[in-house]
């Protein structure tokens, strides 16, 4: 039977305890399991192969991305280094040149230097990425991510996922982080893989770090699950079990988050302190057509633009009460991000003038709390 998000998010590898009924599932707190007899086991071996707790967090996201199969792991980078791990020398990545400072970090500084060949397009349309496929000589890896942190573009990810299939032995990612399942679903729009930070949205309470990449096929999905095995990068049995908690309310959070964001986004606009505000709720964005059609909704980050730079940037900083300054976003509280020298300080001033990253640029990762209370807080931050 097809459930709909919200029973599946709560349903889904996470059948009642069937020892004792219990209608949590147990965590399984153990590193190693009693074998019958030589040769025979009862499912599992050791917890790093796989571990009950995981496997039913990975079966539950599996089902929400539409995926044939889910590796968990033990942070986002974690998962993003065991996708690319999979390449050789030689093999080469494209990618947005709008990018998580994160996944651009782990590029140039790993995986350029083991022999990877990297190509960006700063036009991240199905053109801009034939061009970039173009320059290097064995594509594997189309880097996709939408909504793209912290600029918010949003990309066509039907039509990138046709113009990669046109690439023999080459496969789509999309970086779902910024819009969860419940809002975007790449892999019915075309795409190989999908990953997360599950520390984001999906666990939602930023108490635990985690990751994870979904596949659409086995064939795309056996040389991940041979990564995490080998290399072990995965989450603890209570981190699993945490995020699977958190992944219970997904839908309704996101909800929040999105009717919040779209809010906050459209009274900023009438704030004369901010000289841009973005998200793609707003119809004036240049992606909002593309959102709105692959999109349930738009998000809950708004990225504006401060219009007397770095000194307006630190008063506001200085004097939000409820939005707290942090690294990472995604949580039910509130949260704002310098790029410059938060998600993206491991760029030059070049590269981040390059991306349109200024020192006027504020990340809002809007929570679920009292709409009215969030613009509050900013107008008395800026007056």
């Amino acid at each position: 039977m097809t459930s709909s998000f919200e029973t599946t998010a709560i349903h889904a590898g996470q059948e009642p305890d069937p020892s004792t009924g219990g209608i949590t599932p147990p965590i399984h707190m153990t590193s190693t399991y009693a074998q019958p007899a030589l040769g025979s086991n009862k499912g599992w071996v050791y917890s790093r192969a796989g571990n009950p707790t995981r496997a039913n967090l990975e079966e539950c996201l599996a089902a929400l991305e539409g995926g044939v199969g889910c590796c968990a792991f033990g942070s986002g980078m974690a998962a993003i280094t065991a996708l690319l791990q999979t390449l050789r020398p030689g093999d080469g990545v494209v990618a947005g040149l709008d990018l998580y400072g994160g996944t651009h970090r782990i590029l140039e500084t790993l995986f350029r230097p083991w022999g990877v060949e990297i190509a960006y397009t700063r036009d991240a349309t199905p053109e801009g990425y034939r061009d970039a496929l173009s320059r290097v000589a064995r594509p594997r890896l189309a880097w996709i991510e939408s909504p793209t942190n912290p600029l918010l573009n949003v990309s066509d990810i039907a039509a990138i996922s046709a113009v990669v299939r046109e690439r023999d032995g080459c496969r789509s990612v999309v970086d779902n982080t910024f819009a969860t399942p419940y809002l975007q679903r790449p892999l019915e729009l075309g795409a190989d893989y999908v990953v997360h930070s599950t520390s984001k949205y999906i666990a939602g309470h930023s108490d635990v770090i985690g990751g994870l990449v979904v596949a659409r096929t086995a064939e795309a999905l056996e040389p991940v699950k041979r990564m995490q095995k080998c290399a072990g990068a995965i989450p603890s049995p209570f981190d699993a079990w945490l995020t699977q908690r958190g992944v219970k309310t997904l839908a309704v959070r996101m909800q929040r988050h999105c009717d919040n964001a779209l809010a906050l986004a459209e009274a900023l606009r009438a704030m004369t302190e901010f000289s841009r505000v973005v998200y793609p709720g707003l119809t004036d964005h240049p992606h909002h057509a593309i959102a709105k059609r692959q999109m349930r909704a738009f998000g809950g980050v708004v990225t504006v633009e401060m219009r007397d730079g770095f000194p307006a940037v630190e008063r506001l900083l200085e004097r939000l009460r409820i939005f707290a300054l942090a690294e990472g976003l995604g949580g039910v509280e509130s949260m704002v991000n310098f790029p410059p020298r938060m998600s993206h300080e491991s760029l030059t001033a070049a590269e981040l003038a390059e991306r349109g990253i200024t020192q006027g640029t504020v990340r809002f990762s809007v929570g679920i709390e009292n709409a009215d209370d969030l613009l509050e807080d900013i107008r008395q931050a800026v007056r």
